[in-house]
């Protein structure tokens, strides 16, 4: 289990459910993400996340950019 505070920087591909995205991570598993913009262009693209961790699961992201 990651420790919250931890810096997170995966690649993994962006999805959209409903109002809310998610890194499905490439090595398993999945983050939801707190965005500061929407970046509706990248969905189903893959990505590098870059952000900390703050919950269970939950990123606090500070950069989503094609990967």
């Amino acid at each position: 289990m990651t420790i919250i505070g931890t810096l997170i920087d995966e690649t993994g591909t962006l999805i959209r459910d409903g109002g809310a995205f998610y890194l499905r991570r490439d090595h398993g598993g999945r983050y939801q993400l707190e965005l500061q913009r929407t970046p509706v262009d990248l969905v189903e693209k893959r990505v590098r996340l870059r952000g900390t961790l703050v919950g269970p699961d939950l990123v606090n992201a500070d950069g989503v950019a094609a990967a």
